[in-house]
């Protein structure tokens, strides 16, 4: 291959992703049980008995040449000459490289805009029920940011303590976590029964509070449940969430209907079994993603609800009207 010889790309695939990451990069590594670790930048990649997966996205390997190539998107001839060290980047062992630890950013929520309606009328676009926003308001989970008008979903800890915050633009595409943000507390919405045994689990927010909405629109007592986002696929703020929540029982996985959305719900099931506590306390967890044929997700299956449901009711009104110009 030109600019790499194959002795050089031999030298390469000798790295595991473990052990390159312990060496260069120790506060990408956190450990999530027993030899298993995951990355800080994508909770859902994790590495175990010498491989990595990136669930998530569904692509994995064996070596950190793969990940540098599949993950950070690096031209393959530069991951080569890092790893072999031509470049200076990964030549000495381990023990000669001092590692300086980036602090953590502090975690603050973004100042808040006094007047909401924007971030409400966003909402209310999304086809988000009235009553599950105002309920959201006065528990102190979701906001208008001042500065940018963003909608803000805030995460408690068990004693009401904000440690989690992710934004979503209300005018684009932008979608953020606030810095310093623990994803073990995400945004949750929580029951009108604190011993609730039931919880439903989204991906995002506006997942999560659209299945409230679609309960409420059914007519059903959508206050009973807790309404969980994970911020993603990642198990991890599930975890947090049943422990915190000992009388939860019954789980009910309402992830994308997609390759990581139904990859999520596996793990979220691997990962509850392997938990002592929990794989002794949950008595059942329910796969369910929206209908593929209402779009992958349920803020997309809410909007063609509520579509259907208006153009049913004036296709009503427009026979009720015929009725009575017949009967004049």
């Amino acid at each position: 291959m030109p600019g790499v010889t194959k002795e050089q790309i031999a030298r390469a695939k000798e790295w595991d992703l473990l052990s390159y990451l312990q060496t260069y990069e120790p506060q990408e590594l956190q450990k999530c049980g027993g030899r298993e670790y995951r990355t800080m930048t994508h909770d859902s990649l994790k590495i175990s008995n010498g491989k990595w997966n990136w669930h998530s996205r569904g692509i994995g390997g064996r070596t950190a040449l793969d990940y540098l190539v599949k993950v950070r998107g690096m031209d393959f001839v530069k991951a080569v000459e890092t790893l072999c060290g031509e470049r200076g980047a990964a030549v000495r062992m381990p023990s000669d490289i001092p590692h300086k630890e980036k602090p953590a950013k502090p975690f603050l929520l973004p100042p808040e805009n006094r007047c909401g309606t924007a971030a409400v009328s966003y909402l209310l676009g999304r086809g988000i029920d009235g009553e599950v926003i105002s309920q959201c308001i006065r528990k102190g989970i979701l906001y208008e940011s001042r500065n940018y008008h963003n909608c803000v979903f805030v995460g408690k800890d068990s004693v009401g303590k904000a440690r989690y915050a992710c934004l979503r633009g209300i005018y684009g595409t932008f979608k953020n976590d606030v810095d310093g943000s623990d994803k073990r507390y995400s945004f949750s919405l929580p029951s009108a029964d604190e011993d609730s045994p039931f919880v439903a689990v989204a991906e995002s927010p506006i997942d999560a509070l659209s299945v409230a909405s679609l309960l409420k629109m059914q007519g059903e007592d959508w206050t009973k449940n807790h309404y969980l986002s994970l911020g993603g696929t990642a198990p991890r703020a599930l975890l947090t969430f049943l422990h915190d929540h000992p009388a939860v029982v019954c789980i009910s996985l309402c992830l994308d209907n997609d390759k990581a959305g139904i990859l999520g719900m596996e793990k979220i099931r691997e990962a509850v079994r392997e938990d002592a506590e929990l794989s002794r306390r949950i008595r059942v967890i329910v796969d369910n993603p929206p209908p593929l044929v209402c779009g992958k997700d349920y803020n997309e299956l809410l909007k063609q609800k509520i579509a259907a449901r208006y153009e049913a009711e004036n296709r009503e009104k427009t026979q009720a009207g015929r009725v009575c110009g017949m009967e004049k």
